[in-house]
């Protein structure tokens, strides 16, 4: 690799070659030293990095826009499922970068974070978002230190949440329904539409709607009655799709499920195959268990539509993971097992299923203290 120093009006800058990039002779140069000494020390130390990483990052001027986007492509698109892919960009995109992204990476500090993130809070940001933001910005910046070595010390070691009311969630809080708000939801896309399969799938298994949406029949096991969670659906844009990973290791479960869902699915098989028969040659073949009548995909996005009718026209606060959380409370408050609850679910830890269901969790503790009263009762 060929390099050198040159010197330009006053000052000195060091050179070398980086070879063919793109078909075209590439070299990296860096001017502004005092001393020709000085440049060639730089130049020593430059040609060094690149031998060892095999890429040059000016760290003097690289700003936090570019810093961001780098990471993005080393590191997001590479480790990150898709889905996350997604909300990290959004992040950078929308919040980093028009807040931040002006400031060389270096010029980071503690203070200018602590008043990004307290800025979100302020504006109304919640808990989970802002949390979001302190999450990328934490990991980025950590990478920033090792293994890019652009940054000596991570300035969000000294950055802290902004302080939330930690009051448990209430059933309002969580969008759950009743049993009469689901009957009248049913009611309205019942049996002849593509959105009754979707929601009694997901109200009777507490199934997210990317799993729900990316069932196909080879995990329907209607002998043994359970349903096998192994991928979930992801929306590419314009109508394209591809199959991904469940969100967590512990999102792989096999549910059990009873007769009123298999007697369910077993009819959609029937409808299925009448719809093959009716659309003939324009049917749209797959395994999917959720599909329109022509066969098509039933997708995430197409389920909002439901959320859009059931708010405004039956007046019912709902959105599709309504039906995950009244699952789940209707489990607990029927005294099913905790543990099996989280399971079902697919949550990694025990604590999330009880932190995020505490309203039901006391009502429970109030049960419990009644068991014993009545005991005492018993034996005055």
């Amino acid at each position: 690799m060929k390099g050198g120093v040159r010197q330009r009006g006053l000052t000195w800058s060091y050179y070398f070659d980086l070879g063919m990039v793109d078909g075209k002779r590439k070299k990296k140069e860096k001017g502004g030293f005092r001393t020709k000494g000085e440049a060639e020390k730089a130049l020593r130390i430059a040609m060094t990095e690149y031998d060892n990483a095999g890429s040059v990052i000016d760290e003097s001027n690289i700003t936090v826009s570019d810093y961001f986007d780098y990471w993005f492509k080393e590191y997001v698109l590479i480790n990150c499922k898709h889905h996350t892919q997604s909300g990290y960009r959004i992040i950078i995109d929308k919040h980093i970068k028009t807040s931040l992204g002006v400031y060389k990476l270096k010029s980071l500090n503690p203070t200018t974070l602590q008043q990004f993130l307290n800025s979100k809070y302020k504006n109304g940001y919640t808990r989970g978002s802002v949390a979001n933001f302190y999450g990328v910005l934490s990991g980025a910046l950590k990478a920033a230190v090792y293994p890019y070595q652009l940054l000596k010390d991570n300035p969000m070691t000294y950055v802290s949440m902004p302080k939330y009311d930690n009051t448990p969630k209430g059933k309002n809080d969580l969008k759950m329904i009743t049993l009469d708000q689901f009957n009248q939801i049913i009611n309205r896309f019942n049996k002849t539409t593509s959105y009754y399969i979707p929601l009694q799938i997901a109200f009777n298994t507490g199934m997210r709607s990317s799993e729900v949406c990316g069932l196909t029949w080879d995990c329907v096991d209607l002998v043994n009655k359970t349903i096998r969670v192994e991928k979930i659906i992801i929306s590419k844009g314009k109508g394209v799709f591809e199959f991904g990973t469940p969100k967590t290791k512990s999102s792989y479960r096999t549910i059990s499920i009873g007769d009123t869902l298999i007697n369910i699915l077993k009819s959609n098989i029937i409808r299925q195959k009448e719809n093959k028969l009716k659309y003939g040659e324009f049917y749209t073949k797959n395994d999917f268990v959720c599909t329109q009548a022509n066969g098509g995909l039933v997708s995430n996005d197409s389920l909002k539509y439901i959320s859009r009718v059931v708010n405004n026209e039956l007046g019912i606060k709902y959105n599709f993971h309504s039906l995950r959380h009244t699952h789940a409370t209707i489990l607990l408050e029927g005294g099913a097992v905790p543990k099996d609850i989280q399971e079902r679910l697919g949550h990694s830890k025990i604590a999330t299923t009880m932190d995020t269901y505490s309203h039901v969790t006391l009502k429970m503790k109030n049960d419990t203290v009644n068991i014993l009263e009545n005991i005492f009762a018993t034996q005055k």
